[in-house]
Formats: C-alpha cells, sequence, structure tokens
C-alpha cells in the first residue's frame, strides 16, 4: 500500500475513534443512539468524504466532465438527518419532545466523521472534545444548580 493508502485508513480510523467517544458517552447515559451508532456515523461520513475527494480521481481530469466533491459532503448533511428524526419523539401524554439531544449528536458526530476524512484532524478532535463538555460538565453544572435552585 502506498502512503496515500495510509493516510485514508489513518482519516477513517481517527473518524470510528472519535465518534465512539461520544457513543460511549451515549451509551453510559443509556440513550437511544449508544457507541455503535456513533461509530458508523463518524465512519462512514468519513469513507463517503475520502471517496468523494479521491475515489473519482481518474475521472476528473476529462474536459468534459466537472466533478464537485463537495456534493457527496453535503448529502451526507442531508442524509443524516433520516437518521437523527428516528431519535426524536413526541411523548403526546406528557407533552414533551425526546430525542433531540441524540439527533443532533449524530449530526456533529458525521461532521466530525466528515472533517477526518478531509484530514482536519485537529478541528475533529476539538469538536469531540467540546461534544463531551456539552453533554457531561453542563449535565453537572444544570444539576448543581438545578439542587441549588430547589432549596431556595
Amino acid at each position: 500500500m502506498d502512503n496515500m493508502t495510509w493516510e485514508f485508513v489513518l482519516r477513517i480510523f481517527v473518524a470510528a475513534l472519535l465518534g465512539g467517544a461520544i457513543g460511549l458517552e451515549r451509551e453510559y447515559r443509556a440513550k437511544e443512539a449508544g457507541f455503535r451508532t456513533h461509530f458508523l456515523v463518524a465512519l462512514g461520513s468519513a469513507l463517503f468524504m475520502v471517496v468523494s475527494a479521491y475515489g473519482f480521481e481518474g475521472a476528473m481530469h476529462t474536459p468534459e466532465h466537472r466533478w464537485d466533491v463537495s456534493r457527496v459532503a453535503a448529502q451526507v448533511v442531508s442524509g443524516i438527518g433520516f437518521i437523527g428524526a428516528g431519535t426524536i419523539i413526541f411523548h403526546k401524554s406528557e407533552n414533551v419532545v425526546r430525542g433531540l439531544t441524540t439527533a443532533a449528536g449524530l449530526w456533529v458526530t458525521a461532521a466530525i466523521g466528515l472533517a477526518c476524512g478531509g484530514g482536519m484532524y485537529i478541528i475533529a478532535a476539538t469538536s469531540t472534545f467540546l461534544v463531551l463538555v456539552g453533554l457531561e460538565a453542563f449535565r453537572y453544572f444544570l444539576h448543581k444548580f438545578d439542587k441549588k435552585r430547589r432549596h431556595d
């Protein structure tokens, strides 16, 4: 295998790890989509990005064809909406919507996968860190704030 192939393997591997990290948090919280779902969304998004950008290399240099590699990435964004929509449930009896955070998590996991597929490891890792902070740290502070409010 040449160096570029190893780079592609690294891209999908990092995407799967970062998506899996988000999925582990969701799994720990017993949410609708856990480790496997987030792992697969990130891996698939990275693979789509790599294939979109490099998979048609021989066909891209012909004068009669014009290829836009961003089109597949845009379709990942649209397609992930269908998976996310499946996690959102309206409970009429309680008048609440559940699953929005999971849907948003899948959406950002797809974006992290696309970033890895594009070789943007630092932005992908930073985004993963921020997602985990948003899910865990804010939960902690809101819980502390809610306890204090109930005692007043």
